[in-house]
């Protein structure tokens, strides 16, 4: 099943040099492989058995468009600020967008987002001996409220 990258018309010429386009930019499960391409400086296949979970998520603006990353984990494929999901992996995933990097956290902005999540969850209930992704779970923090 494929899930193309959501990109906002603003943000598309931006990502058009880096061969950000409709056509190269997509998720695809198929045979045990979670496969994230974003035109041409990101094509990765991640094993299903690494997932550990999949939810709705948010990027925040100041974080940017485009292919991002801070080095320590987190890495975004984001073409607009909405429909945003949060793929985690149970151990950092070496990957490459100019430069190699680890990701423990991969955010992706989906035109169908409810529907990868799911799919992403049956794909890794069938993988032999895995186990199911949780989908669905919060990932914002809550804060404690003062007392005094």
């Amino acid at each position: 099943m494929r899930f193309p990258i959501l990109m906002s018309p603003l943000w598309r010429p931006f990502l058009l040099p880096f061969g950000g386009t409709l056509e190269r930019s997509y998720v695809e499960l198929e045979d045990g492989i979670l496969h994230v391409r974003f035109g041409w400086l990101f094509d990765h296949r991640f094993p299903l058995s690494q997932v550990e979970a999949a939810s709705p998520s948010h990027w925040p603006v100041w974080a940017g468009i485009g292919w991002r990353t801070n080095f320590r984990g987190t890495v975004g494929l984001i073409g607009t600020y909405v429909r945003v999901v949060e793929v985690r992996f149970k151990e950092p995933q070496r990957v490459r967008m100019l430069l190699p990097t680890r990701c423990q956290r991969l955010y992706l902005s989906l035109e169908e987002p409810r529907e990868f999540i799911a799919a992403l969850g049956k794909a890794t209930a069938t993988e032999a001996g895995a186990e199911p992704v949780a989908a669905g779970a919060t990932t914002q923090r809550r804060r404690r409220r003062k007392s005094g």
